[in-house]
């Protein structure tokens, strides 16, 4: 079962599978089993939860890398117009480029201006 924790050292199985010592004085196994039974049930929602929330992890990680790429390759467009447009001509091109570059700042950066 997952145990991506080095700090959590039970997994729902290892619950599952533990036997307790009875005594005159013990308690009773079936309050025991029953509290056991909830912990398991949390483990395994645990499990779950950790399991969705690294793929999301991973996909908004992989839309990241993908804006920022975008962003770079905007930036290199933009730069190359520059550079090779120094009269009113390429105006408009570069007009939407820098909207463009300003929307993917916000997304990318978390810039709210």
């Amino acid at each position: 079962m997952y145990n991506n924790n080095e700090k959590i050292t039970l997994t729902a199985q290892d619950i599952f599978e533990k036997d307790f010592k009875i005594d005159a004085r013990g308690y009773r196994p079936q309050e025991v089993d029953k509290f056991l039974d909830l912990i398991i049930a949390d483990y395994t929602e645990f499990t779950a939860i950790i399991k969705r929330q690294e793929k999301e992890i991973q996909s908004l990680t992989n839309d990241n890398v993908k804006l920022k790429q975008e962003y770079s390759k905007l930036r290199s467009r933009l730069e190359a117009a520059s550079d090779n447009d120094n009269s009113n001509n390429g105006t408009v091109n570069n007009i939407d480029l820098l909207k463009r570059i300003s929307q993917l700042e916000k997304v990318v950066f978390g810039k709210n201006e």
